[in-house]
Protein backbone atom coordinates (compact mmCIF):
# COMPACT_ATOMS: atom_id res chain seq x y z
CA UNK A 1 0.00 0.00 0.00
CA UNK A 2 1.38 3.47 -0.89
CA UNK A 3 1.78 6.04 1.87
CA UNK A 4 -1.07 8.13 0.38
CA UNK A 5 -3.39 5.13 0.31
CA UNK A 6 -2.39 4.22 3.84
CA UNK A 7 -3.23 7.72 5.05
CA UNK A 8 -6.53 7.66 3.17
CA UNK A 9 -7.43 4.30 4.68
CA UNK A 10 -6.54 5.52 8.17
CA UNK A 11 -8.66 8.64 7.71
CA UNK A 12 -11.55 6.51 6.53
CA UNK A 13 -11.36 4.43 9.71
CA UNK A 14 -11.27 7.56 11.88
CA UNK A 15 -14.24 9.03 10.00
CA UNK A 16 -16.17 5.79 10.40
CA UNK A 17 -15.51 5.67 14.13
CA UNK A 18 -16.43 9.35 14.44
CA UNK A 19 -19.66 8.74 12.61
CA UNK A 20 -20.44 5.78 14.82
CA UNK A 21 -19.78 7.71 18.00
CA UNK A 22 -21.76 10.74 16.85
CA UNK A 23 -24.73 8.45 16.33
CA UNK A 24 -25.10 7.81 20.05
CA UNK A 25 -28.20 9.32 21.57
CA UNK A 26 -27.26 12.10 23.96
CA UNK A 27 -24.27 13.23 21.92
CA UNK A 28 -20.67 13.80 22.92
CA UNK A 29 -21.34 17.13 24.62
CA UNK A 30 -24.49 16.28 26.54
CA UNK A 31 -24.47 17.94 29.96
CA UNK A 32 -26.73 18.89 32.83
CA UNK A 33 -26.39 22.62 33.46
CA UNK A 34 -22.69 23.51 33.61
CA UNK A 35 -21.69 20.02 34.66
CA UNK A 36 -20.26 17.68 32.02
CA UNK A 37 -21.74 14.32 31.17
CA UNK A 38 -19.22 11.51 31.41
CA UNK A 39 -19.18 9.34 28.27
CA UNK A 40 -18.54 5.70 29.07
CA UNK A 41 -17.90 2.97 26.48
CA UNK A 42 -18.78 -0.50 27.78
CA UNK A 43 -17.79 -3.85 26.30
CA UNK A 44 -21.21 -5.09 25.22
CA UNK A 45 -23.60 -4.80 22.30
CA UNK A 46 -26.58 -4.03 24.52
CA UNK A 47 -27.98 -4.34 28.01
CA UNK A 48 -29.71 -7.47 29.27
CA UNK A 49 -31.64 -5.97 32.19
CA UNK A 50 -31.47 -2.98 34.49
CA UNK A 51 -33.44 -4.71 37.23
CA UNK A 52 -30.62 -5.03 39.80
CA UNK A 53 -32.03 -8.32 41.06
CA UNK A 54 -31.38 -9.90 37.66
CA UNK A 55 -28.30 -7.91 36.57
CA UNK A 56 -25.35 -10.28 36.21
CA UNK A 57 -23.48 -9.04 33.13
CA UNK A 58 -20.82 -6.39 33.71
CA UNK A 59 -22.61 -3.92 31.43
CA UNK A 60 -25.74 -4.19 33.60
CA UNK A 61 -23.93 -4.13 36.94
CA UNK A 62 -22.25 -0.91 35.77
CA UNK A 63 -25.53 0.94 35.32
CA UNK A 64 -27.42 -0.37 38.35
CA UNK A 65 -24.50 0.53 40.62
CA UNK A 66 -25.03 4.21 39.76
CA UNK A 67 -28.82 4.09 40.22
CA UNK A 68 -29.32 2.06 43.41
CA UNK A 69 -28.09 1.80 47.01
CA UNK A 70 -27.97 -0.97 49.61
CA UNK A 71 -28.55 -0.85 53.35
CA UNK A 72 -24.77 -0.94 53.57
CA UNK A 73 -22.16 -0.50 50.88
CA UNK A 74 -18.70 -1.56 49.93
CA UNK A 75 -16.60 1.59 50.31
CA UNK A 76 -16.13 3.07 46.81
CA UNK A 77 -12.94 1.70 45.34
CA UNK A 78 -12.23 -0.72 48.20
CA UNK A 79 -14.46 -3.72 48.82
CA UNK A 80 -12.43 -4.74 51.88
CA UNK A 81 -14.37 -2.13 53.85
CA UNK A 82 -18.13 -1.91 54.41
CA UNK A 83 -19.96 1.17 55.68
CA UNK A 84 -23.59 2.28 56.13
CA UNK A 85 -25.48 3.27 53.00
CA UNK A 86 -29.26 3.63 53.31
CA UNK A 87 -28.91 2.50 56.92
CA UNK A 88 -27.64 4.93 59.52
CA UNK A 89 -25.28 2.37 61.06
CA UNK A 90 -24.20 -1.27 60.84
CA UNK A 91 -25.96 -3.02 63.73
CA UNK A 92 -24.76 -5.86 65.92
CA UNK A 93 -27.01 -8.91 65.61
CA UNK A 94 -29.13 -10.02 68.55
CA UNK A 95 -30.61 -13.39 69.45
CA UNK A 96 -34.40 -13.31 69.78
CA UNK A 97 -36.34 -16.51 70.44
CA UNK A 98 -33.30 -18.51 69.37
CA UNK A 99 -32.89 -16.72 66.03
CA UNK A 100 -30.44 -14.11 64.84
CA UNK A 101 -31.97 -10.66 64.27
CA UNK A 102 -30.35 -7.67 62.55
CA UNK A 103 -32.20 -4.39 63.14
CA UNK A 104 -31.47 -1.54 60.71
CA UNK A 105 -32.38 2.11 61.13
CA UNK A 106 -33.11 3.74 57.75
CA UNK A 107 -31.87 7.23 56.90
CA UNK A 108 -34.67 9.79 56.88
CA UNK A 109 -35.08 12.05 53.86
CA UNK A 110 -33.70 9.66 51.23
CA UNK A 111 -35.64 10.27 48.02
CA UNK A 112 -36.66 7.70 45.43
CA UNK A 113 -36.23 8.92 41.87
CA UNK A 114 -39.38 9.70 39.90
CA UNK A 115 -40.50 6.87 37.63
CA UNK A 116 -42.52 6.79 34.42
CA UNK A 117 -45.72 6.26 36.42
CA UNK A 118 -44.72 7.54 39.87
CA UNK A 119 -43.54 10.75 41.49
CA UNK A 120 -40.40 11.10 43.59
CA UNK A 121 -41.08 10.10 47.20
CA UNK A 122 -39.27 9.39 50.46
CA UNK A 123 -37.86 5.89 50.88
CA UNK A 124 -39.16 4.09 53.98
CA UNK A 125 -39.03 0.68 55.60
CA UNK A 126 -41.85 -0.42 53.28
CA UNK A 127 -39.49 -0.14 50.30
CA UNK A 128 -36.74 -2.08 52.07
CA UNK A 129 -39.09 -4.89 53.06
CA UNK A 130 -40.63 -5.07 49.57
CA UNK A 131 -37.21 -5.02 47.89
CA UNK A 132 -35.66 -7.79 49.99
CA UNK A 133 -38.78 -9.89 49.57
CA UNK A 134 -38.43 -9.42 45.80
CA UNK A 135 -34.79 -10.53 46.04
CA UNK A 136 -35.90 -13.71 47.77
CA UNK A 137 -38.54 -14.54 45.14
CA UNK A 138 -37.13 -16.84 42.44
CA UNK A 139 -39.74 -15.50 39.98
CA UNK A 140 -38.51 -11.94 40.50
CA UNK A 141 -34.80 -12.36 41.23
CA UNK A 142 -31.81 -14.30 39.94
CA UNK A 143 -30.32 -14.28 43.44
CA UNK A 144 -33.21 -15.74 45.42
CA UNK A 145 -31.07 -18.58 46.73
CA UNK A 146 -28.94 -16.07 48.64
CA UNK A 147 -32.00 -15.01 50.68
CA UNK A 148 -33.33 -18.39 51.78
CA UNK A 149 -33.99 -18.52 55.52
CA UNK A 150 -34.40 -14.74 55.80
CA UNK A 151 -37.52 -12.96 57.07
CA UNK A 152 -37.84 -9.18 56.70
CA UNK A 153 -40.27 -7.15 58.78
CA UNK A 154 -41.12 -3.48 59.18
CA UNK A 155 -40.79 -2.26 62.78
CA UNK A 156 -41.72 1.34 62.01
CA UNK A 157 -41.34 3.72 59.06
CA UNK A 158 -37.56 3.90 59.48
CA UNK A 159 -36.74 0.56 61.12
CA UNK A 160 -36.42 -2.90 59.57
CA UNK A 161 -35.76 -6.19 61.35
CA UNK A 162 -34.13 -9.04 59.41
CA UNK A 163 -34.40 -12.45 61.04
CA UNK A 164 -32.19 -15.35 59.98
CA UNK A 165 -33.31 -18.93 60.55
CA UNK A 166 -29.65 -19.81 61.09
CA UNK A 167 -27.07 -17.33 62.40
CA UNK A 168 -24.55 -15.94 59.94
CA UNK A 169 -21.18 -14.33 60.48
CA UNK A 170 -20.74 -10.71 59.41
CA UNK A 171 -18.73 -11.81 56.38
CA UNK A 172 -21.72 -13.79 55.08
CA UNK A 173 -24.63 -11.60 56.15
CA UNK A 174 -23.57 -8.07 55.25
CA UNK A 175 -23.00 -8.70 51.51
CA UNK A 176 -26.65 -9.82 51.29
CA UNK A 177 -27.79 -6.30 52.20
CA UNK A 178 -24.95 -4.41 50.50
CA UNK A 179 -24.96 -2.57 47.17
CA UNK A 180 -24.52 -5.76 45.19
CA UNK A 181 -26.98 -8.06 43.36
CA UNK A 182 -30.03 -8.76 45.53
CA UNK A 183 -28.89 -6.26 48.16
CA UNK A 184 -29.80 -3.27 46.00
CA UNK A 185 -32.96 -1.61 47.33
CA UNK A 186 -35.57 -0.84 44.67
CA UNK A 187 -38.36 1.70 45.09
CA UNK A 188 -41.52 -0.31 45.63
CA UNK A 189 -44.04 2.31 44.51
CA UNK A 190 -42.26 2.76 41.18
CA UNK A 191 -41.99 -0.99 40.57
CA UNK A 192 -45.64 -1.54 41.48
CA UNK A 193 -46.75 1.29 39.22
CA UNK A 194 -44.89 0.18 36.07
CA UNK A 195 -44.62 -3.58 36.64
CA UNK A 196 -41.59 -5.86 36.70
CA UNK A 197 -41.22 -6.07 32.92
CA UNK A 198 -41.04 -2.31 32.37
CA UNK A 199 -38.68 -2.01 35.34
CA UNK A 200 -36.08 -4.02 33.42
CA UNK A 201 -35.48 -1.05 31.12
CA UNK A 202 -36.49 1.81 33.43
CA UNK A 203 -34.77 1.39 36.80
CA UNK A 204 -35.85 3.57 39.71
CA UNK A 205 -33.64 3.79 42.78
CA UNK A 206 -32.11 6.27 45.21
CA UNK A 207 -28.56 6.55 43.83
CA UNK A 208 -26.55 9.55 42.62
CA UNK A 209 -27.80 9.16 39.03
CA UNK A 210 -31.31 8.73 37.64
CA UNK A 211 -32.41 6.89 34.53
CA UNK A 212 -33.19 9.24 31.61
CA UNK A 213 -33.52 7.06 28.50
CA UNK A 214 -32.45 3.86 26.79
CA UNK A 215 -31.84 3.32 23.08
CA UNK A 216 -31.46 -0.39 22.27
CA UNK A 217 -27.98 -1.42 21.09
CA UNK A 218 -26.89 2.16 21.53
CA UNK A 219 -26.87 3.74 24.96
CA UNK A 220 -28.35 4.37 28.38
CA UNK A 221 -28.39 7.98 29.55
CA UNK A 222 -28.38 8.80 33.27
CA UNK A 223 -28.76 12.28 34.75
CA UNK A 224 -27.62 13.70 38.07
CA UNK A 225 -29.87 13.17 41.09
CA UNK A 226 -29.52 16.53 42.79
CA UNK A 227 -31.56 15.26 45.74
CA UNK A 228 -29.04 12.50 46.45
CA UNK A 229 -28.58 12.14 50.20
CA UNK A 230 -24.79 12.39 49.97
CA UNK A 231 -25.00 15.59 47.91
CA UNK A 232 -25.56 16.54 44.30
CA UNK A 233 -23.17 14.81 41.84
CA UNK A 234 -20.34 16.83 40.31
CA UNK A 235 -21.23 15.33 36.93
CA UNK A 236 -24.35 16.32 35.05
CA UNK A 237 -24.88 12.72 34.06
CA UNK A 238 -23.39 9.59 32.55
CA UNK A 239 -23.92 8.30 29.02
CA UNK A 240 -23.24 4.57 28.86
CA UNK A 241 -22.51 3.56 25.26
CA UNK A 242 -22.70 -0.04 24.09
CA UNK A 243 -19.53 -0.67 22.09
CA UNK A 244 -18.50 -4.34 21.85
CA UNK A 245 -15.49 -3.60 19.63
CA UNK A 246 -12.31 -2.82 21.56
CA UNK A 247 -10.77 -0.83 18.70
CA UNK A 248 -13.82 1.42 18.51
CA UNK A 249 -13.65 2.16 22.23
CA UNK A 250 -9.93 2.85 22.04
CA UNK A 251 -10.30 5.18 19.07
CA UNK A 252 -13.17 6.91 20.85
CA UNK A 253 -10.87 7.64 23.77
CA UNK A 254 -8.07 8.85 21.52
CA UNK A 255 -10.45 11.12 19.61
CA UNK A 256 -11.84 12.65 22.81
CA UNK A 257 -15.30 11.21 22.13
CA UNK A 258 -15.17 8.99 25.24
CA UNK A 259 -13.96 9.74 28.75
CA UNK A 260 -13.82 6.17 30.10
CA UNK A 261 -13.90 2.82 28.35
CA UNK A 262 -13.61 -0.85 29.16
CA UNK A 263 -10.15 -1.94 28.15
CA UNK A 264 -8.66 -5.13 26.82
CA UNK A 265 -7.71 -7.45 29.68
CA UNK A 266 -4.19 -7.95 28.39
CA UNK A 267 -0.91 -6.77 29.86
CA UNK A 268 0.40 -5.64 26.45
CA UNK A 269 -2.67 -3.47 25.88
CA UNK A 270 -2.20 -1.81 29.28
CA UNK A 271 1.44 -1.07 28.54
CA UNK A 272 0.64 0.37 25.12
CA UNK A 273 -2.14 2.65 26.37
CA UNK A 274 -0.02 3.99 29.23
CA UNK A 275 2.87 4.63 26.83
CA UNK A 276 0.76 6.94 24.67
CA UNK A 277 0.83 9.73 27.26
CA UNK A 278 -2.70 11.13 26.87
CA UNK A 279 -4.61 8.17 28.32
CA UNK A 280 -4.38 6.15 31.53
CA UNK A 281 -5.03 2.41 31.75
CA UNK A 282 -5.98 1.27 35.26
CA UNK A 283 -5.60 -2.33 36.45
CA UNK A 284 -7.49 -3.11 39.65
CA UNK A 285 -9.62 -5.65 41.50
CA UNK A 286 -11.81 -7.28 42.24
CA UNK A 287 -10.29 -10.02 40.19
CA UNK A 288 -12.82 -12.31 38.56
CA UNK A 289 -12.34 -16.07 38.62
CA UNK A 290 -12.34 -17.75 35.21
CA UNK A 291 -13.34 -21.42 35.32
CA UNK A 292 -14.86 -24.25 33.31
CA UNK A 293 -18.12 -25.87 34.43
CA UNK A 294 -18.82 -29.44 33.27
CA UNK A 295 -22.39 -30.78 33.32
CA UNK A 296 -21.94 -33.98 35.32
CA UNK A 297 -25.41 -35.30 34.37
CA UNK A 298 -25.32 -34.98 30.57
CA UNK A 299 -23.79 -37.56 28.25
CA UNK A 300 -20.94 -37.97 27.60
CA UNK A 301 -19.77 -35.67 30.42
CA UNK A 302 -21.62 -37.77 32.99
CA UNK A 303 -18.73 -40.24 32.69
CA UNK A 304 -15.92 -39.29 35.14
CA UNK A 305 -13.35 -40.67 32.67
CA UNK A 306 -14.49 -38.15 30.04
CA UNK A 307 -14.32 -35.28 32.52
CA UNK A 308 -10.83 -36.35 33.59
CA UNK A 309 -9.76 -36.51 29.94
CA UNK A 310 -10.98 -32.95 29.47
CA UNK A 311 -9.14 -31.85 32.62
CA UNK A 312 -5.90 -33.39 31.33
CA UNK A 313 -6.31 -31.67 27.97
CA UNK A 314 -6.60 -28.22 29.52
CA UNK A 315 -3.63 -26.02 30.39
CA UNK A 316 -4.57 -23.21 32.80
CA UNK A 317 -1.27 -21.54 31.91
CA UNK A 318 -2.36 -21.26 28.27
CA UNK A 319 -5.59 -19.59 29.32
CA UNK A 320 -3.85 -17.25 31.76
CA UNK A 321 -1.38 -16.28 29.02
CA UNK A 322 -4.28 -14.66 27.16
CA UNK A 323 -4.05 -11.88 29.71
CA UNK A 324 -0.54 -11.90 31.19
CA UNK A 325 0.67 -10.47 34.50
CA UNK A 326 -0.38 -8.27 36.25
CA UNK A 327 -3.79 -8.74 34.66
CA UNK A 328 -4.00 -12.50 35.30
CA UNK A 329 -2.88 -14.89 38.02
CA UNK A 330 -3.37 -18.65 38.30
CA UNK A 331 -5.94 -20.02 40.76
CA UNK A 332 -6.30 -23.53 42.15
CA UNK A 333 -9.99 -23.54 43.06
CA UNK A 334 -13.03 -21.65 41.82
CA UNK A 335 -12.84 -19.66 45.06
CA UNK A 336 -9.61 -17.63 44.63
CA UNK A 337 -7.45 -18.11 47.72
CA UNK A 338 -5.65 -14.85 46.92
CA UNK A 339 -8.85 -12.88 47.52
CA UNK A 340 -10.80 -14.60 50.28
CA UNK A 341 -10.78 -17.35 52.90
CA UNK A 342 -11.82 -20.82 51.78
CA UNK A 343 -9.96 -21.06 48.49
CA UNK A 344 -7.11 -23.46 47.76
CA UNK A 345 -3.49 -22.41 47.41
CA UNK A 346 -1.27 -24.22 44.91
CA UNK A 347 0.24 -26.22 47.76
CA UNK A 348 -3.14 -27.17 49.23
CA UNK A 349 -4.54 -28.23 45.86
CA UNK A 350 -1.45 -30.33 45.11
CA UNK A 351 -1.59 -32.00 48.53
CA UNK A 352 -5.26 -32.86 47.93
CA UNK A 353 -4.47 -34.33 44.51
CA UNK A 354 -6.67 -31.92 42.58
CA UNK A 355 -4.10 -30.28 40.32
CA UNK A 356 -4.52 -31.75 36.83
CA UNK A 357 -1.34 -31.21 34.83
CA UNK A 358 -1.85 -31.27 31.05
CA UNK A 359 -1.20 -34.78 29.70
CA UNK A 360 -2.61 -35.28 26.21
CA UNK A 361 -1.53 -38.89 25.85
CA UNK A 362 -3.28 -39.91 29.06
CA UNK A 363 -6.33 -37.87 28.07
CA UNK A 364 -6.64 -39.81 24.80
CA UNK A 365 -6.30 -43.10 26.71
CA UNK A 366 -9.11 -42.09 29.06
CA UNK A 367 -11.41 -41.22 26.16
CA UNK A 368 -10.74 -44.64 24.65
CA UNK A 369 -11.47 -46.32 27.99
CA UNK A 370 -14.72 -44.37 28.12
CA UNK A 371 -15.74 -45.70 24.71
CA UNK A 372 -14.87 -42.64 22.65
CA UNK A 373 -11.68 -43.56 20.75
CA UNK A 374 -12.64 -41.14 17.97
CA UNK A 375 -13.80 -38.43 20.32
CA UNK A 376 -17.16 -36.67 19.98
CA UNK A 377 -18.70 -33.30 19.10
CA UNK A 378 -20.31 -30.71 21.38
CA UNK A 379 -22.16 -27.55 20.30
CA UNK A 380 -21.64 -24.49 22.50
CA UNK A 381 -22.52 -20.80 22.48
CA UNK A 382 -20.03 -18.12 23.51
CA UNK A 383 -20.30 -14.41 24.09
CA UNK A 384 -18.71 -12.04 21.62
CA UNK A 385 -16.81 -10.56 24.59
CA UNK A 386 -13.11 -11.34 24.51
CA UNK A 387 -13.10 -12.65 28.09
CA UNK A 388 -15.37 -15.47 27.01
CA UNK A 389 -14.70 -15.97 23.33
CA UNK A 390 -10.90 -16.18 23.64
CA UNK A 391 -11.12 -18.77 26.42
CA UNK A 392 -13.62 -20.88 24.48
CA UNK A 393 -11.34 -20.74 21.44
CA UNK A 394 -8.34 -21.89 23.49
CA UNK A 395 -10.47 -24.69 24.93
CA UNK A 396 -11.60 -25.60 21.42
CA UNK A 397 -7.96 -26.00 20.33
CA UNK A 398 -7.03 -27.95 23.48
CA UNK A 399 -9.87 -30.46 23.14
CA UNK A 400 -9.23 -30.88 19.41
CA UNK A 401 -5.87 -32.37 20.41
CA UNK A 402 -7.68 -35.32 22.00
CA UNK A 403 -10.40 -35.70 19.37
CA UNK A 404 -13.19 -33.64 20.94
CA UNK A 405 -14.72 -31.13 18.54
CA UNK A 406 -16.31 -27.97 19.93
CA UNK A 407 -18.61 -26.15 17.52
CA UNK A 408 -18.81 -22.56 18.75
CA UNK A 409 -21.61 -20.16 17.95
CA UNK A 410 -20.85 -16.53 18.82
CA UNK A 411 -23.77 -14.50 20.20
CA UNK A 412 -24.02 -11.15 21.95
CA UNK A 413 -23.18 -11.15 25.63
CA UNK A 414 -26.74 -10.81 26.93
CA UNK A 415 -27.93 -13.67 24.72
CA UNK A 416 -25.16 -15.94 25.99
CA UNK A 417 -26.16 -15.27 29.59
CA UNK A 418 -29.77 -16.03 28.73
CA UNK A 419 -28.98 -19.23 26.84
CA UNK A 420 -26.57 -20.76 29.35
CA UNK A 421 -29.24 -20.25 32.02
CA UNK A 422 -31.57 -22.22 29.76
CA UNK A 423 -29.02 -25.08 29.94
CA UNK A 424 -27.86 -24.83 26.32
CA UNK A 425 -24.18 -25.47 27.08
CA UNK A 426 -22.95 -28.73 28.64
CA UNK A 427 -19.61 -26.95 29.07
CA UNK A 428 -19.76 -23.40 30.41
CA UNK A 429 -16.79 -21.09 30.79
CA UNK A 430 -17.73 -18.44 33.30
CA UNK A 431 -16.04 -15.25 34.48
CA UNK A 432 -17.26 -14.20 37.91
CA UNK A 433 -16.58 -12.33 41.10
CA UNK A 434 -18.56 -13.14 44.21
CA UNK A 435 -18.06 -11.41 47.56
CA UNK A 436 -17.22 -14.52 49.59
CA UNK A 437 -16.75 -18.28 49.31
CA UNK A 438 -20.32 -19.03 50.37
CA UNK A 439 -21.76 -17.09 47.45
CA UNK A 440 -19.35 -18.69 44.95
CA UNK A 441 -20.11 -22.19 46.21
CA UNK A 442 -23.84 -21.67 46.65
CA UNK A 443 -24.39 -20.03 43.29
CA UNK A 444 -22.32 -22.48 41.27
CA UNK A 445 -22.38 -25.78 43.17
CA UNK A 446 -25.38 -26.08 45.51
CA UNK A 447 -28.16 -28.25 44.12
CA UNK A 448 -30.76 -25.53 44.76
CA UNK A 449 -28.90 -23.35 42.23
CA UNK A 450 -29.00 -25.83 39.32
CA UNK A 451 -30.07 -23.98 36.20
CA UNK A 452 -33.67 -24.54 35.06
CA UNK A 453 -34.52 -27.33 37.52
CA UNK A 454 -33.08 -26.13 40.84
CA UNK A 455 -35.27 -24.93 43.69
CA UNK A 456 -33.74 -21.46 43.17
CA UNK A 457 -31.95 -21.63 39.79
CA UNK A 458 -28.85 -19.46 39.62
CA UNK A 459 -25.64 -20.61 37.95
CA UNK A 460 -25.06 -24.27 38.83
CA UNK A 461 -24.29 -25.18 35.22
CA UNK A 462 -22.60 -28.40 36.37
CA UNK A 463 -25.87 -29.84 37.74
CA UNK A 464 -23.74 -30.78 40.73
CA UNK A 465 -24.99 -31.72 44.20
CA UNK A 466 -21.94 -33.22 45.86
CA UNK A 467 -21.14 -30.52 48.43
CA UNK A 468 -24.55 -29.34 49.69
CA UNK A 469 -23.80 -30.50 53.24
CA UNK A 470 -20.41 -28.79 53.33
CA UNK A 471 -21.84 -25.51 52.00
CA UNK A 472 -24.66 -25.53 54.52
CA UNK A 473 -22.39 -26.49 57.41
CA UNK A 474 -19.97 -23.71 56.54
CA UNK A 475 -22.81 -21.21 56.32
CA UNK A 476 -23.95 -22.11 59.81
CA UNK A 477 -20.40 -22.02 61.24
CA UNK A 478 -19.55 -18.78 63.06
CA UNK A 479 -15.89 -19.61 63.79
CA UNK A 480 -13.93 -18.10 60.85
CA UNK A 481 -11.19 -20.75 60.77
CA UNK A 482 -13.61 -23.68 60.94
CA UNK A 483 -15.76 -22.03 58.29
CA UNK A 484 -12.81 -21.57 55.92
CA UNK A 485 -11.79 -25.21 56.40
CA UNK A 486 -15.27 -26.39 55.36
CA UNK A 487 -15.06 -24.22 52.25
CA UNK A 488 -11.66 -25.69 51.40
CA UNK A 489 -13.08 -29.20 51.76
CA UNK A 490 -15.93 -28.27 49.40
CA UNK A 491 -13.49 -26.93 46.81
CA UNK A 492 -11.43 -30.13 47.00
CA UNK A 493 -14.50 -32.31 46.50
CA UNK A 494 -15.72 -30.24 43.53
CA UNK A 495 -12.38 -30.73 41.83
CA UNK A 496 -12.15 -34.41 42.72
CA UNK A 497 -15.55 -34.86 41.09
CA UNK A 498 -14.42 -32.70 38.16
CA UNK A 499 -17.53 -30.52 38.23
CA UNK A 500 -15.33 -27.50 37.55
CA UNK A 501 -11.81 -26.67 36.40
CA UNK A 502 -10.28 -23.45 37.75
CA UNK A 503 -8.20 -21.55 35.20
CA UNK A 504 -7.07 -18.14 36.47
CA UNK A 505 -8.31 -14.89 37.92
CA UNK A 506 -8.20 -11.65 36.01
CA UNK A 507 -8.11 -8.08 37.24
CA UNK A 508 -10.24 -5.38 35.70
CA UNK A 509 -8.79 -3.11 33.01
CA UNK A 510 -10.32 0.27 32.15
CA UNK A 511 -8.85 3.25 30.32
CA UNK A 512 -9.65 6.92 30.92
CA UNK A 513 -8.77 10.36 29.73
CA UNK A 514 -6.33 12.20 31.95
CA UNK A 515 -9.06 14.62 33.01
CA UNK A 516 -11.13 11.91 34.71
CA UNK A 517 -10.98 11.71 38.51
CA UNK A 518 -13.15 8.93 39.95
CA UNK A 519 -13.05 10.48 43.42
CA UNK A 520 -11.58 7.35 45.04
CA UNK A 521 -8.68 4.93 44.71
CA UNK A 522 -9.12 1.90 42.50
CA UNK A 523 -8.33 -1.09 44.70
CA UNK A 524 -11.17 -3.62 44.51
CA UNK A 525 -14.69 -2.96 43.22
CA UNK A 526 -17.43 -5.66 43.20
CA UNK A 527 -19.43 -3.70 40.61
CA UNK A 528 -16.71 -4.63 38.07
CA UNK A 529 -16.09 -1.14 36.73
CA UNK A 530 -14.19 1.89 38.11
CA UNK A 531 -17.35 3.14 39.89
CA UNK A 532 -18.90 6.49 39.08
CA UNK A 533 -20.16 8.31 42.18
CA UNK A 534 -21.31 11.78 43.15
CA UNK A 535 -17.62 12.70 43.59
CA UNK A 536 -16.49 11.73 40.09
CA UNK A 537 -15.31 14.60 37.87
CA UNK A 538 -14.08 15.07 34.33
CA UNK A 539 -12.16 18.00 32.85
CA UNK A 540 -11.78 18.34 29.10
Amino acid sequence: MTRRRYIAAALAVVMLISATLSGFVGGATAQEGDRPTLRFGVNAADLATLDPHFASGTQDRTVVDMVFNGLVRFVPGNSAEIEPDLATAIPEPETVDGKQVWTFQIREGVMCHPGPDSEAYELTADDVVSSLQKSADSERSAFAGDYAGMTVEKVDDYTVAITMDSPLSDILFLPKVANYSGGFIVCAQAVDAMGDEAFKTHPVGTGPFMFENYTPQNSVVLVANDDYFRGAPKLGGVEVRYMPDTSSRELGLQAGELDVAAGLNEAQWVERINAEGNLIADVFGVAEAVFINLNVTQEPLDDPLVREAIALAVSPDEHAALRGAPVSENIYSVVPAQQMPGGLTAEEAAAAGVVYEQNLERARELLTEAGHPDGFTIDLVTSEMTDYRANYEVLQAELAEIGITLNLTVVDHATMHEQIREDVNPIVIYVAFRPNADVYLTNFFHSDSIVVDGASPITNFAHYSGVDDLIESARAETDPEAQAELWRRANIQIQKDLAALPLYMQNLVYARAQGVDYGHELISIPALYPQITELTTVER
